[in-house]
This record gives C-alpha cells, structure tokens and sequence, in this order.
C-alpha cells in the first residue's frame, strides 16, 4: 500500500510539472514578438496577432493573409467585397480612441497621418506607414512582415506580378502599344483623374501593365497623385479607354451633358464603370479584384 502511495504521488508530481512546463510554453508562445521598424518607431509587435484594428487601408491585405480583424475603418467597412470578412468587426476611427480600447486590440496598424497616435500608441503595439514609402507590391510584404505573415506576402506579390504581366501583353495586343487609358472618377460634386499611385487600379494599369495615360493627366496628374477637371475640359483628360469611378446608385450628373458625350471613348463604349467603394484601395484583396475586371472589360473574359 505505501509503494502504491508513493507511486501516485510521483505521478502526481509529474503531471504538474508537465501542466507548468506546458503552461509557460503557452505563456511563451503568446507573449513571442518580433520587432518591426515602422514610421513611428521600432515597435515590438505579436508574432500571432489575433485581434487587429486597422484603421487606414490595409484591411484588404489582412483578409487576404488570414489575419482576424476587431475593428475597421469605415472605408473598409462600406468596401461590398469585404461584408462578409468584416461582418464581426466593429467600425472604428482614430479618434474613437476608447472605443478602439473596448476591442482590446493586439496590433494596431494604420497610416501616420491619423489623429491621436500617442493616445492610440498606448493602447496595443501600433504600425503607422507613411502613404507611398513603399511602392504599391512592397508595401504588401511590409504588411506581412508585421503580422507574421512575410512568405505568404511575398509569394502572392510573385504571383501577382506574372498575371499582371500577362492580362497586361494581352491588352495591349488588344487595343494597341499607343492606346491610352483614363481613371476618372465622380466624387461628390467633383471630378478627379488619378496618376499612377492614388488606387482605383492606377498601379496596374500604369505600372503592372505599362499602359499609357493622355498627356495632359501625366502633366497634371502623374506627380501629385491626382488632378481635379471641370466638366468644359474633361475631354483633354480622357483616354482611348476610361475607367470611371462612381460611388452611388446614380450616374454622375457630368455624364449627361453634351461634354461628356463628345468624349470619343464615351461614342466608341470605351467607358468601364466600377464602383468606387470596391475599386478605391489597392490591397491584395482590391488588386486581385481589379485586375480581374480589367481582364474581363478589356479582353471580354
């Protein structure tokens, strides 16, 4: 009887043992983080994140990598491709900072252009970028440097790159090497061209695909990003081909009008409209939906 006592007890010593031992690993793995060198400052981040608030832009990315998001912007939340992602994620913006505090985030990421970051700072480790340090694809694998997640950003950019590539040869052998393409977009009661950095597919079409913008939007447009027309010049501006942007049910009141229905591209059905709650970002999960609509506008599969 007393060697089966003793016997019970070592075994009882042991499965502690092994329950601390497993305990602290757990502890070990949850509290693991790496550090990432972000705008604002070199930022201890979890290894694993489970619960992200983002706050500018980058939801797209995060859905695409797996990545579970408590909190969005309200441009991701009124993005019609992203519904179902975010379906349990709670709209937020940097200045609902107790709000963004009742989420009890582990990572925070946005841009450093956001309201009250020494506020938002101190509530979970927070990755600011700045708007266009990194080109269009690096900024994907910046992403996924922060959130664990570098290999499969990386290996989608690669990818992404080569259909790019090749539904870009396709278009030109299509519509011809000088044929040029517009992004215009209505937004309220302004017009807008876009350059080759502002979203709206601008990266691809200018620098996946190569193709060519009308003089005058790389005049006015290329360098700042974006360039607001008047209806009387819009002509100027439009391209062979015209993606149009339109937020709303209702077209655009400039399309009505006698200018907009001189537009050669307008007489020849050249005008692909999108809407540009689902066009406006250029994250993984935007990029791979625009690129699939210009394959099916320009190439008609």
């Amino acid at each position: 009887m007393k060697k089966i006592m003793v016997a019970l007890v070592a075994l009882m010593v042991l499965a502690l043992a092994a329950c601390g031992s497993n305990n602290e690993d757990s502890k070990s793995k949850k509290e693991e983080t790496v550090t990432y060198k972000a705008a604002n400052g070199e930022i201890k981040v979890p290894k694993d994140p489970k619960r992200v608030v983002v706050l500018s832009s980058f939801a797209g990315d995060l859905i695409k990598l797996g990545v579970p998001i408590v909190g969005a912007d309200q441009w991701s939340m009124d993005d019609p491709k992203f519904k179902e992602d975010l379906k349990d994620a709670k709209l937020v913006s940097d200045e609902d900072v107790e709000k963004i505090a009742a989420l009890n985030p582990d990572l925070i990421i946005g841009l450093d252009s956001i309201q009250n970051k020494e506020k938002i700072e101190k509530l979970a480790p927070t990755v600011l970028f700045t708007y266009n340090k990194f080109d269009y694809l690096q900024q994907k694998v910046e992403i996924g440097k922060v959130v664990g997640k570098e290999k499969e950003a990386q290996d989608w950019v690669d990818q992404f790159k080569k259909d790019a590539e090749t539904v870009g040869k396709d278009i030109k052998a299509k519509i011809g090497e000088d044929a040029t393409v517009s992004v215009i977009e209505s937004f309220g009661k302004e017009i807008y061209v876009y350059g080759n950095n502002w979203g709206r597919g601008t990266e691809i079409l200018y620098q996946a695909m190569g193709l060519k913008m009308p003089k005058a939007v790389e005049k006015d447009a290329l360098k700042a990003g974006y360039y607001a027309v008047s209806n009387e010049v819009l002509k100027d501006y439009a391209g062979d081909y015209v993606i149009l942007s339109v937020f709303g049910n209702e077209a655009p009141a400039f399309t009505k009008t006698k200018y907009y229905k001189e537009i050669p591209a307008v007489k020849n059905n050249h005008v692909y409209q999108v809407n540009g709650n689902e066009f406006y970002f250029n994250d993984m999960s935007t990029l791979e939906f625009q690129l699939d609509f210009f394959k099916k506008s320009f190439l008609g599969k």
